[in-house]
Parts: C-alpha cells; sequence; structure tokens
C-alpha cells in the first residue's frame, strides 16, 4: 500500500489566503520558486483540498446514486447517472455559466463599439477628444477585466472538472467491489481502467464549452445588431454564411462523438487484450509466443487507429475552421457592403473585425467544440451509465462491522479469549455451516447446475476435508459459503464469520506485514504467533527487510510456496469462527504441508471449523469429516475409517482422468473460467493440476537463494525523466511517421498558410486608406480580387496543411506503439517483476492515448499559435517600426517567464502521471482478488487507500492547474500593458491614417488571449510530450535477447536429434546486478531421454 499519505503533505497556501491573492495566483508562487530551485518530488506538493477530497466527494455522490436507484426503480424507469451528476454538481454549474456570459458581455462585446469610437476620432468624423479619451478607458479597462476575471474563473471551472472527475472515479471503484461474479464475467480489468483513463477524464475538459452553448447563440443575436448598426442589410451577409456553417460543424461534431464511441470499444478491447499479455507474460515467454501475440496486438491496434485516424481528420477541418471562418465572414459582410454601392471606411472595416474575431472564437470554435464535447461527454456517461448499472453482489459489506474494534466485533453469542489462542466457546453442536437440497449455477442460463442436491451440516470444533477430482466443485462449493454463489433452490444458512485463503494466493503491491495484516490493526502477540503456525519464520530471517520487504502486484518477489503461506497467515489472523481453505498445501513442500497441517489447522485453529479443501491424501485419516465431491455433488461423506470400510480408494477418485477432463470442460469452466476472463494470471483450474506439481517441487534450498538475491525492495518508484524534452524527441517523433521531404513540404504549408494570411490583413489597411481619396460610390474592381485571392489562398493551405499534418501525426502513433509493444515484450521477466501491471497500462491507456488524440492538436495548434504570432508583430511593425523595441522587450519578458514556468510544470506534470499509474495499479490487483477482499471484509480499507491514491493524483494535477492558470495570467497582464502603451501612443503621436490604429489595435487585441493561450500551449506540448518519452523508454528496454540465434552459433535443420539437456557449471540469478547473488549456483548435471 501507499507509503505517502496525502494528508501528511503539507497544507496548500489557497486554503488560508485572502481574497485579493487569490485572484492575483499568489498561492501557486511557493510551487513555481520551488521547482525552480531543484528537481519536485510528491513531498514538494501540498496536501489535497477539502473541497476535493476523494473520500467527501465519493460518499456524496454514492449517496446520490443510491437516492436515485431508489426512487427511480419505485417508479420501475432505469437510474440516470446524468440527473445525479446534475444534483450534485449542477448549482456550481449553473453559478459558472452566469459568470461566463456576464465575462463575455461586459468585457468582450463592449470592445470593437469603443475600438469604433476611437478610430472615429483619428478618422476625423468625430473631433470630440474627451468622448475618444473615454473610449480608449473603456477598451483598456475591458481588456483588464478580461485578464483579472478570465483566469480565476477558468481555474474554478478546471477545479470543478476535476471534482467531478474525482467523484466518479470514487464512485467506479466502489461499484467494481460490489461486483457480482457474473458481472464481473462480462468486464475486464481493461475496460474499467479505460472507464478511469478516458471516459472520466472528459469531465476535465468539457466544462470550458459547454456554457458556450447557450452564451454563444446570444452574443450572436446582441453582435448581429451592433453590426446592422453599422454596415446595414451587409452584416447579415456575414451571419448568414457563418449560420450555414454551423449544421456542418455540427454535424463533424455529432460525427466525431459516434467515432469516439467506436474509438473507445476498441480501445477497451486493446487494454484488455495488454492486461491479459502482462498478467500472462511469463506463459507466452516460455512458448515464444511473442510475435503471434505481437500480429494481434497490431491488428487490434490497426483497427482502432482507423477509427482514430477519422475522428482526427474531423479535428483537422475544424482546427483550419478557425482559422479561416473569421476571414470568410468578413469578407462576405465587406465585399457585399462595398457591391452595394458603399464605400468602405477604416473605422466601419475595423469595427466588423474586431466582430467578427470575438464571434469566431465563441460562435464558431468554442460553439462546436462544445457540441462535440457535450456529444462525447454523453457516449461517456452512457458507457459509465451502463457499468454502473451492472449487476450487484447480494454479499453484505463485512468491512463495515470489521471497522469497529476487536472486541466490539464479536457477537453476543460467541466469547473472546485473549487473542483468539483459546477456544470460544464450548458448544460443539452449534450448526455453523448448514446446506439443505442447495443447487447453484453460475450461469443462469446453463442447462446443468454447478452444484447440486448438497446437504451438509457443520459444527464448530470440526476439520472438515473436502476432496475429489479437479472441477468436482470443490472451490464452488466455498464460493457458496462466502455468498459469491447464490442459491438458485434450497438453502444455506451460515452462522458466525468466516476467513478466507484462496486457491490462487492473491498478493497485493506493498509489505509482507501490510498483506498479512490486510488493514486490521497490529495485535503484536497474535501476529507473532499466526507466523509462527504458518511456518513465515525462516522466511522472514531470509528475507532482506523482514516482514517489511515490499512484494510485487503478484507477490512477483516470493516463491509459490511463500505467497501460499502469506495468503494463509492473512486468513488465520483474522478472528473468525470458520476458516476456508481453498487448497493452500498444494503449493508447499511436504514437511512444510505437514507443519502447516499439525499446528495450523488442527492445532491453532483446534476451536474453529475448518474447512479444508485439499488433493493432499495423507492429512485425510486426521480429518474429522471427510467429504468427497464429483460432478457437482457430494457423492460420499464420513469419517476416515468409514470411508475405509467401504472400500472407497481416494487416490483413484483424484486421479480418474475421464472425470476430471468432463468436469472441468462442463462445470468448473464457468466458475473458474470468470475469474480468467479479469486476469490470465489466475490460473485455469484444467491446468491446476500440472501447476502445483510444479510448484510442488519447489525446494526450501532454492527459495533460500532466491531471497537471499533480494537486496533491495521489489516494487521501486516509477522512473521519471528530469530535465527539458529535447529535440532528439521531435524529431524522433516525427521521423517516426515519415521521411524529411514530406516534413520539409508540411513546413511549407504551414509557413504559406500565414504569409497569405496576413498579407490579406495587410491589404485591408491599405484598402481602407485608399478610399479615403476616391468618389463616393466608386471602388477598384482590382482590390476586390486581389481580397478574393489572398482569402482563397488561406482557406486552401490550412486545409491542406491541416490534413497532412494530422495524417503524420497518426503514422507516428502506430510506430511509437509497436515500438513499445516490442520493447516490453523483449523485456526479461525481472521488468515484469518490478513493475506492476496498472504501470506497465498506464503507459499503454493513458499515454497512449494522449498521443494519439491530444498530442497532434496540440502540436498543431503551437505551430499555429508561433505563425500567428509572427504575423501580428510583422504587421504592427509594419504600421510604425518603432513597436518593434516595445514587441522585442515583451518577447524577452515572456521567454524568461515561460523559462521560470516550464521546469515547475514539466516536474509537476511528470509527479501528476506517475501519481495515476497506482490509481489503475490498485485497480487492477482489486479486481484480481475481489473474492478474498470481500470474504475478508476489506473493502473499507481499500476503499481508503483509493481515496488516498487519489487525493495524491489531486496534488499534482490541482498544483498543475494553479501553476498552469498563474503563467497564463502573468503573461495576459504584460500584453494587456502591451495594448495600453500601444493605445496611449497613438493620441501622443497621432498617425496619418486611420486604417493603420485600427489595424494595430485589432492585431494588439488578438495578441492578448493568443499569447497566453500559445504559451500554455507550448508549455502543455512539453508536458504532453512527456507522453512520448514514457512511451519511448520502454522502447529502449534492455532486451532479454535476439528471437533467432546468429548464423554461426545456428544449431542444424535436423536439431534436435534427441532430448537431452546439459548444464555445464550453471549459474543464474534472479536480478540483471552483477552484485546480486546466484539462485542456482554451479550447476552440472545431464538429463538423457529415457
Amino acid at each position: 500500500m501507499q507509503t505517502i499519505k496525502a494528508d501528511e503533505l503539507p497544507e496548500n497556501p489557497v486554503e488560508s489566503t485572502n481574497f485579493l491573492s487569490e485572484l492575483m495566483f499568489c498561492f501557486a508562487m511557493p510551487v513555481l520558486f520551488k521547482g525552480r530551485k531543484k528537481t519536485l518530488e510528491q513531498s514538494d506538493l501540498y496536501r489535497p483540498l477539502k473541497a476535493h477530497k476523494s473520500d467527501t466527494l465519493g460518499e456524496r455522490l454514492c449517496t446520490a446514486w443510491e437516492n436515485e436507484v431508489e426512487q427511480r426503480s419505485i417508479k420501475k424507469l432505469p437510474p440516470r447517472l446524468g440527473r445525479v451528476m446534475m444534483k450534485v454538481f449542477g448549482w456550481r454549474m449553473f453559478v459558472a455559466g452566469v459568470l461566463l456570459a456576464h465575462q463575455e458581455f461586459l468585457t468582450k462585446v463592449t470592445q470593437p463599439i469603443c475600438l469604433f469610437g476611437i478610430m472615429s476620432y483619428f478618422a476625423g468624423v468625430d473631433r470630440d477628444p474627451v468622448r475618444a479619451q473615454l473610449y480608449a478607458a473603456g477598451l483598456i479597462a475591458g481588456s483588464v477585466l478580461s485578464v483579472s476575471i478570465g483566469h480565476p474563473y477558468m481555474l474554478g471551472l478546471f477545479h470543478l472538472g476535476m471534482k467531478m472527475r474525482v467523484a466518479l472515479c470514487s464512485l467506479v471503484y466502489r461499484k467494481a467491489l460490489r461486483l457480482s461474479r457474473t458481472s464481473l464475467g462480462d468486464t475486464t480489468i481493461g475496460q474499467v481502467v479505460n472507464l478511469l483513463s478516458n471516459d472520466v477524464g472528459r469531465f476535465d475538459s468539457v466544462l470550458i464549452y459547454v456554457h458556450y452553448l447557450w452564451v454563444a447563440p446570444l452574443e450572436l443575436i446582441l453582435v448581429t445588431y451592433f453590426m446592422f448598426e453599422q454596415i446595414e442589410v451587409s452584416a447579415l451577409f456575414g451571419v448568414a454564411a457563418m449560420l450555414l456553417f454551423l449544421p456542418l460543424q455540427a454535424y463533424l461534431g455529432k460525427k466525431t462523438s459516434v467515432l469516439r464511441l467506436r474509438t473507445a470499444l476498441r480501445t477497451d478491447e486493446r487494454v484488455r487484450m495488454m492486461n491479459e499479455i502482462i498478467s500472462g507474460i511469463q506463459v507466452i515467454k516460455m512458448y515464444a509466443w511473442e510475435k503471434p501475440f505481437g500480429k494481434l496486438i497490431e491488428q487490434t491496434r490497426t483497427k482502432e487507429m482507423i477509427s482514430i485516424k477519422q475522428v482526427n481528420y474531423i479535428r483537422g477541418v475544424l482546427m483550419s475552421f478557425a482559422m479561416f471562418l473569421s476571414r470568410i465572414f468578413t469578407f462576405a459582410s465587406l465585399v457585399g457592403y462595398v457591391l452595394l454601392g458603399h464605400v468602405l471606411t477604416a473605422e466601419k472595416a475595423f469595427f466588423i473585425t474586431a466582430y467578427y474575431n470575438i464571434l469566431r472564437r465563441s460562435v464558431t470554435m468554442s460553439f462546436p467544440q462544445g457540441i462535440g464535447q457535450f456529444a462525447e461527454l454523453l457516449v461517456s456517461i452512457k458507457r459509465l451509465e451502463t457499468f454502473m448499472h451492472r449487476e450487484e453482489t447480494r454479499i453484505p459489506d463485512k468491512s463495515i462491522e470489521l471497522n469497529l474494534t476487536d472486541k466490539d466485533k464479536q457477537p453476543e453469542t460467541i466469547k473472546n479469549h485473549g487473542n483468539g489462542d483459546e477456544p470460544k466457546c464450548n458448544d460443539n453442536d452449534e450448526s455453523l455451516i448448514e446446506f439443505s437440497h442447495f443447487h447453484a449455477k453460475w450461469n443462469s442460463e446453463a442447462t446443468e447446475h454447478t452444484l447440486e442436491d448438497i446437504n451438509l451440516k457443520l459444527t464448530r470444533r470440526q476439520l472438515v476435508a473436502v476432496i475429489g477430482p479437479v472441477g468436482a466443485g470443490k472451490s464452488s462449493l466455498i464460493q457458496s459459503i462466502l455468498g459469491e454463489l447464490p442459491a438458485e433452490h434450497g438453502s444455506l444458512k451460515v452462522n458466525g464469520r468466516f476467513s478466507y485463503a484462496s486457491q490462487e494466493p492473491w498478493l497485493f503491491t506493498g509489505t509482507v506485514r501490510q498483506n498479512i495484516l490486510f488493514g486490521l490493526a497490529l495485535d503484536k502477540h497474535r501476529y507473532r504467533t499466526v507466523v509462527k503456525e504458518c511456518a513465515l519464520e525462516r522466511d522472514f530471517e531470509l528475507l532482506p527487510h523482514g516482514d517489511k520487504t515490499i512484494v510485487g502486484e503478484r507477490g512477483a518477489s516470493l516463491s509459490g510456496g511463500q505467497k501460499a503461506r502469506i495468503s494463509l497467515a492473512r486468513a488465520v489472523y483474522r478472528r473468525a469462527d470458520i476458516y476456508l481453505l481453498d487448497d493452500p498445501l498444494s503449493a508447499v513442500d511436504t514437511h512444510v504441508g505437514r507443519q502447516l497441517f499439525d499446528q495450523c489447522m488442527r492445532g491453532y485453529l483446534r476451536s474453529d471449523l475448518v474447512l479444508l479443501v485439499t488433493h493432499q491424501l495423507q492429512f485425510l485419516e486426521q480429518a474429522d469429516l471427510i467429504v468427497i465431491m464429483n460432478n457437482g455433488k457430494i457423492s460420499a461423506m464420513g469419517t476416515y475409517a468409514s470411508m475405509k470400510r467401504s472400500g472407497l480408494d481416494f487416490a483413484q477418485l483424484l486421479t480418474d482422468r475421464n472425470k476430471s477432463e468432463e468436469a472441468a470442460d462442463d462445470n468448473e469452466s464457468l466458475a473458474g473460467d470468470i475469474w480468467d476472463r479479469v486476469s490470465m494470471s489466475s490460473c485455469s483450474r484444467r491446468d491446476s493440476k500440472g501447476s502445483r506439481q510444479t510448484l510442488r517441487n519447489e525446494s526450501f534450498s532454492s527459495l533460500s537463494s532466491m531471497t537471499d538475491s533480494l537486496t533491495q525492495d521489489v516494487s521501486p518508484q516509477e522512473t521519471r525523466a528530469e530535465g527539458k524534452i529535447g529535440l532528439g524527441l521531435y524529431k524522433e517523433y516525427l521521423a517516426a511517421g515519415s521521411g524529411w521531404l514530406v516534413i520539409s513540404f508540411m513546413v511549407f504549408l504551414c509557413l504559406g498558410a500565414q504569409i497569405v494570411g496576413s498579407a490579406a490583413d495587410v491589404f485591408l489597411s491599405f484598402w481602407v486608406d485608399k478610399n479615403k481619396n476616391i468618389a463616393a460610390s466608386s471602388t477598384d474592381q482590382m482590390d476586390l480580387y486581389y481580397f478574393t485571392a489572398l482569402n482563397l489562398a488561406v482557406i486552401i493551405f490550412t486545409l491542406v496543411r491541416s490534413l497532412l499534418f494530422y495524417k503524420l501525426a497518426m503514422r507516428s502513433s502506430t510506430q511509437l506503439h509497436n515500438a513499445m509493444f516490442r520493447g516490453i515484450t523483449r523485456a526479461a521477466m525481472y521488468f515484469f517483476n518490478t513493475n506492476p501491471s496498472g504501470r506497465i497500462l498506464n503507459r499503454f491507456s493513458k499515454d497512449l492515448g494522449q498521443i494519439d488524440d491530444l498530442l497532434p492538436t496540440i502540436m498543431l495548434d503551437v505551430v499555429q499559435f508561433f505563425l500567428t504570432l509572427t504575423g501580428i508583430i510583422v504587421v504592427i511593425c509594419i504600421t510604425n517600426p518603432y513597436y518593434l523595441i516595445l514587441t522585442l522587450a515583451l518577447g524577452i519578458i515572456f521567454y524568461y517567464i515561460r523559462e521560470f514556468y516550464l521546469k515547475t510544470s514539466r516536474d509537476v506534470k511528470r509527479l501528476e502521471a506517475v501519481a495515476r499509474s497506482p490509481i489503475y495499479s490498485h485497480l487492477s490487483a482489486s479486481l484480481n482478488g475481489l473474492p478474498t477482499i470481500r470474504a475478508l471484509g476489506a473493502q473499507k480499507a481499500l476503499i481508503n487507500e483509493f481515496d488516498n491514491l487519489q487525493d495524491l493524483h489531486s496534488s499534482g494535477y490541482y498544483s498543475f492547474l494553479s501553476t498552469n492558470r498563474a503563467f497564463g495570467y502573468y503573461l495576459d497582464c504584460f500584453c494587456s500593458l502591451y495594448i495600453v502603451i500601444i493605445i496611449l501612443n497613438y493620441f501622443i503621436n497621432p498617425p496619418e491614417n486611420s486604417g493603420e490604429v485600427g489595424l494595430a489595435i485589432t492585431q494588439a487585441m488578438g495578441m492578448t488571449g493568443l499569447v497566453q493561450w500559445g504559451m500554455r500551449q507550448s508549455a502543455e506540448l512539453e508536458n504532453t510530450m512527456t507522453s512520448v518519452e514514457r512511451v519511448v523508454e520502454y522502447d529502449e528496454i534492455e532486451p532479454e535477447g535476439e528471437y533467432e540465434p546468429k548464423p554461426d552459433k545456428k544449431p542444424p535443420n535436423t536439431w534436435p536429434e534427441e532430448g537431452k539437456i546439459i548444464a555445464d557449471d550453471l549459474s543464474l540469478r534472479y536480478f540483471p546486478d552483477p552484485q546480486s547473488k546466484y539462485v542456482l549456483k554451479s550447476l552440472n548435471f545431464e538429463i538423457r531421454p529415457m
């Protein structure tokens, strides 16, 4: 379990900051300064805010969901997750919408009116300097207010989205712990991981756009009215063009959501397959199946990429719209105005341009984005809702009772003697388990029952041995007592508490002690006794850190026997009346098995009921009762002596091949394979006999050698790179998808699009200034042709550029995935033993998802930003070359702010990514060990651990959000200062042409949002490139060796002539470290064919 507790981190300064400090993002400064001096670690971040604590939000959403289920079930209607989310977070969403509307109408819509007033003054239309100065003050105030209000608003919005995500993750995890066995059979770990990583993650970004669905239409109506006042009916031409584009954008948005659902399903399939490959990698490597599985994954990835490619092409078209739509609308209105016989003036041209720039952002960008994001959100909610509708287990949550003290836990009828070492009750006649004509089956549609007509009554102080061939229903009998297998007919009564040790020992990532205590308080006397009775004392001496040694996710650092005994110790440590032990002796050596049976099961647990499933015939003689099962029925029952008298041959019962195979195919496949489908690591019971034989052969001496070689904790912290993202990584990403000739053509298209775009802006200023000197109602027709040609060129260049870029990005993504898959399949087993599956899956789900979805868009955005910024600077400096000095000063300030921010941002983003992996690992481990978790009532402890992991992730994510917003805020402050200087300069040094004023101010106003967005996107690009870095890191894992031997070492085609193994001075170690000790030392032997 996690060693760092989120509550132990220092308090976040935002908890105690004042309003002004919060408005100016002063609370984000300590992290930024700390990140500048050193590489940030998890302990350098702050405690999660009370507002986004996982347990609080999870409980609120769970309570609301349960109320919804209750209310809708009365009406016989399915519960709706969307309704629940609105009940919990609806009010905050409403307030956010109202604030957005005020911000848009007060600061954005008023700016072009002020600009028109300033330009009228410089054009000589309105000569009142006081009015002009008031307009200038209004323009400056609007610019400053949009910065000082906008950024805190955006942080609040992101924070709200984050709270929704945290609450939903908690809800999904709590639901996962309640899934019935049948439901879990239809659900894979990959699907649930995808729900947490991709579907729930949509809430982080969707709230930015969703309110534009109603704000944008209102803004459109108001702006159309203002434009109609100036250019009359011509205003409607541009608005009509805008409205004609909206259905196309809406269609593309809807198409995106359909494709997104298809992509999500295919990603689910790929992640599920990857989870199975990672879980079963040892078997895959043993049979050299890497290439066949590689082809399987490649086919799945190709299907996924077809959907992603279509989504990204649509994104490319929508991004191109952002570049040229406002130009089309401005072109339609201005050219229409000229063609109707009017002369275009500077103030009218730039008034219309400024308004269409506002409408471009809200109506043509945010509104369609809102439609697309909202549609995708509905798909995600539907997928989450489907998961929440899955059938739940009927087993009551024991963790609620176990949350009390040990004394409180004891029922009134059962006395607690000391530490549980003495008998709890002397009433031997008390019936603890009673089956009466019990019938049950795993699949309700199956014709045959898994358990049929079971009649069995068990009392205290009994050791009951359950035997039978593989697939006879022994484990299903235990699962029915646990409540996992409900009755179809008949009845089952269980009186008293039970504890359980599973057939496949399940361990989670944590210390050996944590695995034994499993959430209970440490009782030193009982713990020492249990460790002794379960023959773990010698192991603790051998382990480098004793019971504080970290074990891997599947107990990867331990032998099979150790895992089995730790699993048994966990069951025995819990005080219970009934101990259900599902074949714990098969994985241990004979003499250890005898010790466990005599000292633990017959000795320490003598006062309780012990139900032991076993294949070890030597222990049957000392059992109080023997139950023989076959084909789901009890074929015989009695003491060892009575069975002997009846002439039953036990050995024949256990080794009957026909019975074994039939039962495994017909019966246990229904029960066992449900868990096998969750994880390939659970060996099917059809193979259990072979696996047991292998485990039995593990000697204690080899165990000693292996544990001596453990020189460090097996599960180290996830590695993370430090410092800048180098140019080499960008080169590797781009070169993965195409050659340099194609990349050069791409660069030409990007430059060409910007050059023609800036030329169109400069030409408009030239045109309106030229119109001042010509007679009314006459204009040069060639100017119209030039203006039209420039706008058409922008459209063509932009569309081709976007589509080609996305094509290259998709190729790169495919190549990177294939390289990463090759990297991990070629890795040695040491890599899998020291890296939990959640950590590896994180790179195949979240990191790869970012490379597929986010990275191409962000990269194109950054390229577009730098080109647009260059274009703006060139245009402003054309109007007044002295602005170049101001621009250079501003550029130097921006560079230092960016450098100051970036180091911290990279570290925080990496910490956030590293903190995400344990959430998936914890989920994966929980689903694999669900029967044990529910049997031992550990749900509460695991939910607390999940909440802690979420809080640690929230700590990093909120630090990232606040530093990101602080960065944008201070950049925009300097941009506002830039606008102020330009406006004031025109009042101090009046220009010759009013067109120059309009061009410079509209371009500078465009910079305000653009610079902070572009700089943050460039920082976000570096942060997102950490996903490429993490993927490439797995491509560079040291391989274990070539698939094929070198030609000079290749055996002849006739090899092997005979089956023979020769070991000549063979020494092997588990760890690649040359300092680690050998497990097998100087072995010399020869195995000849019979």
